[in-house]
């Protein structure tokens, strides 16, 4: 789990250092009007703070639902993105007027702490109680 989760990480880095340094080169590709790079370069922080912790969550949202503990994925997708993020962009998003910003920012907040939720959960398992023990005897195979 480290491994995957620190590749996962550096290559989220990586790609974010080449949005934030290039921003103007990626929305160039798809327009070629001023005001469009200009609104993509507003949003290209929000952008790098949503990599990043998407990279994070798919890693632990891995974890949590390959030991078999889907319930508590759920759960903290639930409590995280419906209960905490979904209100907070609401409420930045319409409310005071945000708009995109707003609606992002209340993403990031739901991204983050669901992250925060799986790493909670990865590591407050006993994970010596998950050994599953290997069968020692060596079967020999029957020739007929």
């Amino acid at each position: 789990m480290f491994v995957t989760l620190k590749l996962s990480v550096l290559l989220a880095v990586t790609f974010v250092l080449a949005l934030a340094f290039g921003h103007n080169i990626w929305a160039g590709f798809f327009s070629d009007s001023p005001e469009i790079i200009e609104k993509f370069a507003s949003l290209t922080p929000f952008l790098a703070i949503s990599i990043t912790f998407d990279s994070v969550q798919g890693v632990l949202s891995g974890v949590v639902r390959g030991c078999g503990w889907q319930h508590l994925a759920v759960y903290a997708n639930l409590a995280t993105f419906y209960f905490i993020g979904m209100p907070i962009a609401g409420f930045l998003g319409f409310k005071l007027n945000l708009q995109a910003k707003g609606l992002w920012t209340g993403l990031i907040c739901g991204l983050s702490m669901q992250a925060s939720t799986l790493l909670l959960i990865t590591l407050c398992r006993n994970w010596s109680k998950m050994d599953i023990p290997v069968n020692t005897e060596k079967e020999t195979p029957v020739i007929v």
